[in-house]
């Protein structure tokens, strides 16, 4: 297939800048470097060492170490493009990709931005008003609020009207943060105050609505590429339905045993809903799928996804090079979009231990053995060596898998995940390996029974039993920055030296001294799972507590996780809600 039609009158790109980190930077400078584009990386303190700052032509330092001062200031990210002479901002996924904000300052500095236009981000990126664009089209839809809830109780109340499950989900988010899922109406207020908090941590707005929510759906997304000139293709569907607590960790393409009719009405509705908003670039249109057949529309996500490469791959369309394309103003061709080849499996190779609840393990990555052979992709944005952060995603690694049939993929998986090794960090690796042998998974049953709460029910008992604990291994954080003012030739620079590197070096040329030995442990002490920011205390200080009681939340690699009191007595903080805290730190303690 021709993906596009010629052109010769493409708005020039010399020189990207990305504005991500990670495995989305590795991927945007492979495909700037098939289109012969020079890149420009951005990095934040504990990325400077990272695979994406060394591939880039040409790479910035955010100075920091908080999402808030490194990948999501866009004015400091609009500065070095402008000193580093860049022709074009390409954001990625997560951080600044859906902001119509920063779009429009991209566009307002006199430079090319890699996505759909400020307005449409900001009607689709508002998940009330693409709601109202998918009812104008007659799109599939369940009973939801017409705007934001504004409490706790408005919340209550429209559980109490619609009944239970229900959605408590951000207005201006996406990639299932600031998303929560009530089941019982006891939990609502406190999931809905969850859900505001985690929207205004990652997106800035903590504005939530809500709607219904279908029981034991499946998640099926379709995948649009639109022109600036009107044209809009869907290029095909994924089935994203393993997910835990609404972050996606398996995806496939085509979407697997949907008929028809289903996948006429996917493709049909997801088309009319971004030619009515005069979508460009790279999309998703998201759907729910419930098991009696029900389809609504979830959202639309106005970027890249993470799962793009399964479409690639059955496709054999380059995702990232026509983002590119489209924003020089190509034209896409009239041909019709074939039907997908064969079929592709993406599985999310995360630094968490799934055998404590997923829990993040920043840290240095010991070892690290990919796969390969056919039918196999590996887009890594870490080697060995590398230090997953714990101030970003956990995300290190995709995996994907590709064969003739569904069949052939899951087999070629199978080996594929007995190859892969990795030491240090826990990974979801022994997750993946368990998701393989089940039979839900692999339908053979006659009928594929995996839904976005799978792994919290029905797999919940059989994964615990596959499941062993990673050894707990203090992380080793990346040295800070030490900046230091120095002049060259007359010009004035800013050094960076790591904060560790004059520790190492005795005082006065003597011997170093000696490391105190480590204190007893504090039976009373409670302490943080995963390193992060104390963003709040569920328990105030003095207060009595039980054992289990969440008194705690602790945002880390863009989630919360709770902290729980270890036993009853009385609760005394040691460290205030705001600070960062690092992994088995002392926050409190329970006398």
């Amino acid at each position: 297939m021709t993906l596009f039609a010629d052109s010769a009158d493409l708005r020039p790109i010399r020189r990207l800048l990305i504005a991500n980190r990670s495995e989305i930077a590795v991927r945007v400078i492979r495909a700037c470097r098939d289109e012969g584009i020079e890149t420009v990386a951005i990095y934040a303190d504990s990325d400077r060492d990272a695979i994406f700052v060394r591939m880039a032509d040409h790479a910035y330092a955010l100075g920091g170490d908080r999402p808030a001062d490194t990948y999501l200031d866009s004015s400091k990210i609009i500065d070095i493009a402008r000193k580093a002479q860049a022709d074009a901002i390409h954001p990625g996924y997560g951080f600044l990709s859906e902001r119509a904000d920063f779009a429009a300052a991209v566009q307002e500095a006199g430079l090319i931005w890699i996505g759909p236009d400020p307005k449409v981000i900001e009607a689709l990126g508002d998940k009330i008003e693409a709601r109202h664009i998918a009812e104008a089209v007659g799109a599939p839809l369940v009973a939801g609020t017409p705007g934001p809830v504004e409490t706790p109780a408005a919340a209550l109340a429209f559980a109490r009207e619609h009944g239970l499950p229900i959605a408590i989900k951000a207005a201006f988010g996406g990639g299932g943060r600031g998303m929560k899922v009530a089941w019982r109406l006891e939990e609502v207020e406190e999931l809905f105050e969850s859900a505001t908090r985690e929207a205004l941590a990652a997106f800035g707005r903590g504005e939530c609505f809500i709607e219904q929510f279908l029981d034991r759906p499946r998640h099926v997304e379709a995948q649009v590429l639109a022109d600036r000139h009107g044209n809009v293709k869907v290029i095909g569907t994924r089935d994203c339905s393993l997910q835990r607590r609404n972050q996606k960790l398996i995806e496939e393409a085509p979407a697997p045993f949907l008929t028809d009719e289903q996948r006429e009405r996917i493709h049909d509705s997801a088309r009319r809903i971004c030619a009515h908003a005069g979508y460009s670039g790279a999309g998703t249109v998201e759907y729910l799928l419930s098991a009696n057949g029900t389809i609504s529309f979830l959202e639309v996500n106005t970027r890249l996804q993470v799962e793009h490469p399964v479409t690639e791959e059955t496709t054999g369309i380059d995702l990232v090079r026509g983002m590119i394309r489209v924003a020089q103003g190509a034209r896409l061709a009239d041909e019709t979009v074939p039907a997908p080849r064969g079929h592709s499996i993406e599985f999310r190779i995360n630094a968490e231990d799934p055998a404590r609840g997923f829990l993040p393990t920043p840290g240095p990555i010991e070892h690290w053995q990919a796969p390969s052979g056919p039918g196999i992709r590996v887009d890594s944005g870490v080697a060995q060596g590398s230090v997953v952060p714990g101030s970003f995603d956990s995300l290190m690694a995709k995996l994907i898998i590709s064969g003739a049939t569904r069949a052939e993929a899951l087999e070629r998986a199978t080996r594929a995940l007995r190859e892969f090794e990795i030491g240090g960090v826990a990974s979801v690796l022994p997750f993946d390996r368990a998701v393989l042998a089940q039979p839900d998974f692999r339908a053979e049953h006659g009928d594929f029974r995996v839904h976005t709460r799978w792994i919290e029910t029905d797999f919940a008992d059989d994964l615990a039993r596959a499941l062993e604990p990673h050894a707990r291994v203090a992380a080793s954080a990346t040295p800070g920055l030490m900046r230091i003012a120095v002049e060259i030739d007359g010009k004035r620079h800013e050094l960076g030296l790591p904060t560790n590197l004059l520790a190492a070096i005795p005082s006065g040329g003597g011997p170093a001294q000696m490391a105190a030995p480590d204190e007893p442990a504090d039976e009373a002490g409670v302490t943080a799972p995963v390193p992060g920011t104390l963003s709040i205390w569920q328990a105030g200080d003095g207060t009595e507590v039980e054992a289990g009681q969440v008194i705690a939340v602790i945002e880390a690699m863009k989630m919360e996780t709770r902290v729980e009191a270890h036993r009853a007595g009385k609760l005394s903080h040691r460290r205030e809600a705001g600070s960062i805290v690092g992994m088995g730190e002392v926050i409190a303690r329970v006398e």
